[in-house]
């Protein structure tokens, strides 16, 4: 199947990447890095049409309002009536500590943005993933009303890394619920990088982060960003 979607998109204009990987999760739908496609494996079913805008919305050269309104009709396209989520990759379960530590992280949220956005942004739920191995957090978006759903962390970034360093997290995602909130794209683009900068915090999609106690010296680098839901 990725060979033919790998054809199919090549044909529409496809270019520099060496390696297609599907999925059915819906975190990130469609996104390249390192000349790696990754995107949810519902396109194997869609029109040219809407392989046409992932094509364009991959551009780094299209002008950002163009960019956007690909990214519009690719998201519009139904990809779980064709592709279906698992059992298997459902939510994981709850673990012992966790709930305790949920009501830390949603205290948290309350605190921030009373001291950085004067209380506007609205509550939202907050969700442990032991799923992210080198994701320190995301916030989900709703795919049809571009609402933000929930921010998730990563379980291991809790667990490894000082809580200093989750608090920046947070406040990464709750830059990224305000642009949601404020109808802006949900990206790193400039608009984000300003507001980042405004509030202390480090405007890029990655970081490097030391490793805990015990493990090798060094930095680890770890990714935090916007998913669609």
């Amino acid at each position: 199947m990725n060979q033919l979607l790998g054809h199919r998109l090549k044909l529409l204009g496809l270019r520099d990447v060496d390696r297609i990987l599907t999925h059915t999760n819906r975190t990130v739908m469609v996104s390249l890095a390192r000349r790696v496609l990754r995107l949810h494996r519902g396109y194997a079913s869609a029109p040219d049409r809407v392989l046409r805008a992932v094509v364009r919305f991959l551009d780094p050269r299209l002008p950002r309002g163009h960019r956007r309104a690909a990214e519009r009709e690719l998201l519009e396209f139904p990809v779980e009536t064709f592709a279906p989520r698992p059992p298997a990759e459902r939510r994981e379960r709850p673990r012992p500590g966790d709930v305790m530590l949920l009501q830390r992280l949603t205290s948290l949220h309350q605190r921030l943005n009373l001291e950085h956005f004067s209380g506007v942004l609205g509550a939202i739920p907050v969700r442990l993933s032991g799923r992210m191995r080198t994701r320190l957090g995301e916030l989900v978006v709703d795919l049809g009303t571009g609402r933000p759903e929930e921010i998730a962390i990563g379980r291991h970034h809790v667990q490894r890394h000082p809580w200093s360093e989750v608090e920046h997290t947070m406040l990464h995602e709750m830059v990224h619920q305000w642009q949601a909130e404020s109808g802006l794209p949900v990206d790193h683009g400039p608009v984000f990088k300003r507001k980042a900068r405004e509030l202390g915090i480090d405007p890029r999609a990655r970081r490097h982060l030391p490793h805990s106690a015990g493990e090798a010296a060094g930095a680890k680098e770890a990714t935090v960003g916007c998913a669609r839901g």
